[in-house]
């Protein structure tokens, strides 16, 4: 497998570049443990004393699908672009719009990380430069604030002296406005955002080899702090044990009353479950890179599995020490639940005094760099690889003199400094970008964990550098249907509209498809698409699976309609 015949490989205008192997694609994948920043404080808000429960369940779901997509990595040596790119093959038999959705749903999941992860990381910014002053009761200024306005009430000269002393920075925007279920705002936070977005573009801009070796040292920079964070605070005795029981979901969202096993319980806890997913599945990036691995063959398997096993560690970690320290009041606070207070909690959680405090923050705020650079790594050849197999407009098929994919990369960049307006401007709105994103990942995994059965059955006969147990394919195929349950009942915990908003979102493949391969291939596909499984198109009509796909898509959209009507808040 590590030398790959030339007749099977893309005619792009240049090609991906075999410049890595699968420790390379390990450092680019070590940014997915990053994103348990992303929803820690949202998921510890809606389903309290559960949290630490959901992201282990969650991790091991997703270690376990990740077998699926090993398989399958293995059948295209000559492809990047992650499973879904490799799972929409096995699709294309049965439909050529099934085959795009898979496509479209695993990059508009991704790229938000970008824009997600920027204006986290410039929160996170703006407290260490501006911090809003925390006064109490007893604060001199409150003190005389009460004295000169007399009657008022503690808590309203807190706010009162707050507001007053918060610098302009923090409340500044250049303009904002509200447009559906969202608002927007050209902020501070913005364009410091904005701002890292670039640095980090100019990094991708020399390809995977250069982003692989900066990602290694900043991997390195990373992920040891996070496991210092995780241990500490359990060798030094600040874990409560008491903060873990009793195990029931809480009354209501963002409220410390617990709750019971009810319908709005277990709606709650299917939430936690839905957006936990977003981040705990996110290592199959580090399948993005067959085409640019030295030796597709073994560094696949390798890449996904050594990259499955640092997530398993950091992801129960993390979460167990965040809130065995903090407990259910500490999670609920509004610093933690909206992420802007995330980092200084577990930089807390550590001591030393300030100088290590900020010097964990500085770490937290690197820690999303990386995982914005993996963002970009894989979600711009997801487009790129999209566009040589003929699933998206051609010009996203350049690359340039370093390998990269820079018109995808500047696709992805410009489309995430909009959304980047979008989740500035408040929680709500955050979060509504990350439940619709996460709407188009579960899609994304229906289809590629039963795109993996598919393969055995249409390409049995097809050379598997590493194959999966079966029982473990079946299992993937099971999680399938579980996920959906999980986008039905939990997606509404985000937002109201986040499920039917994904679903919209992910219907907009249909017209650039359609302009793609009726208008700009007139209605064929480009032949060396299927050229790693030895076929040809006329191959296609050759439907060895039968009904068995049709009726599993039909199951699984039934599957999530029942979750959505039966379980409510």
């Amino acid at each position: 497998m590590s030398t790959i015949s030339t007749a099977l490989e893309q005619p792009a205008e240049s090609k991906l570049l075999r410049h890595i192997d699968w420790r390379g694609a390990f450092w680019v994948a070590s940014g997915v443990p990053a994103l348990v920043l992303f929803s820690i404080g949202g998921i510890a808000g809606t389903t309290g004393k559960l949290a630490f429960l959901i992201w282990t369940v969650s991790m091991i779901m997703g270690f376990l699908q990740s077998f699926t997509y090993a398989e399958i990595a293995g059948l295209f040596p000559n492809k990047s672009g992650g499973a879904s790119i490799y799972g929409a093959t096995a699709w294309l038999r049965y439909s050529k719009f099934i085959a795009p959705l898979s496509v479209w749903c695993n990059w508009f999941a991704w790229t938000p990380v970008l824009s997600l992860g920027c204006s986290i990381a410039a929160a996170y910014i703006l407290n260490a430069l501006a911090p809003v002053p925390i006064f109490t009761e007893t604060s001199p200024e409150v003190v005389a604030y009460i004295a000169a306005h007399a009657g008022t009430a503690p808590a309203d000269a807190i706010a009162a002296v707050t507001a007053a002393a918060t610098p302009a920075i923090r409340t500044w925007s250049l303009w904002g406005h509200t447009l559906g279920p969202v608002s927007f705002t050209f902020n501070a936070t913005f364009f410091i955002g904005a701002v890292l977005m670039l640095v980090i573009f100019s990094i991708q801009h020399r390809g995977i080899l250069g982003t692989a070796n900066v990602q290694k040292y900043i991997g390195l920079l990373v992920i040891v702090p996070m496991l210092i964070v995780g241990v500490v605070p359990i060798f030094t005795g600040q874990i409560d044990w008491a903060n873990f029981s009793p195990l029931v979901p809480l009354a209501a969202a963002y409220a410390p009353d617990p709750g019971s096993w009810n319908i709005a319980g277990w709606t709650l806890a299917l939430g936690g479950m839905f957006i936990a997913a977003w981040s705990t599945y996110g290592f199959e990036t580090a399948v993005c890179y067959t085409s640019e691995f030295k030796n597709p063959g073994t560094d696949t398997f390798k890449a996904i599995f050594y990259s499955g096993l640092l997530c398993m560690l950091l992801f129960i970690l993390v979460p167990f020490t965040f809130q065995g320290v903090l407990g259910l009041n500490g999670m609920l606070a509004t610093p933690i639940v909206d992420g802007s207070g995330v980092a200084d909690a577990l930089a807390g959680m550590v001591g030393g005094g300030k100088l290590i405090h900020s010097l964990l923050v500085m770490l937290m705020i690197l820690a999303l760099v990386l995982c914005i650079m993996t963002a970009m790594a894989g979600s711009s050849r997801t487009l790129y690889q999209g566009s040589v197999d003929g699933w998206l407009p051609r010009y996203l098929s350049h690359v340039n003199e370093h390998g990269a994919p820079t018109r995808a990369m500047w696709t992805d960049l410009c489309f995430n400094l909009i959304v980047l307006a979008i989740a500035s401007a408040d929680s709500t709105s955050f979060f509504f970008i990350l439940a619709v994103s996460n709407c188009g990942y579960i899609i994304f995994n229906f289809l590629n964990l039963n795109a993996g059965w598919i393969h055995r059955i249409d390409n049995g006969h097809i050379n598997r550098p590493w194959k999966a147990p079966t029982w473990l394919l079946g299992i993937g195929a099971i999680f399938a249907y579980v996920n959906a349950i999980f986008m039905g009942a939990g997606a509404k915990v985000w937002n109201p509209m986040a499920l039917w908003a994904g679903l919209i979102t992910a219907a907009l493949i249909i017209p650039v498809f359609c302009f793609r391969h009726y208008i700009q291939d007139g209605g064929k596909f480009p032949e060396h698409m299927l050229a790693d499984l030895g076929m040809a198109g006329a191959d296609l009509s050759v439907k060895k699976a039968g009904m068995l796909p049709y009726l599993t898509l039909i199951a699984g959209v039934v599957v999530m309609l029942i979750a959505n009507w039966v379980f409510v808040i």
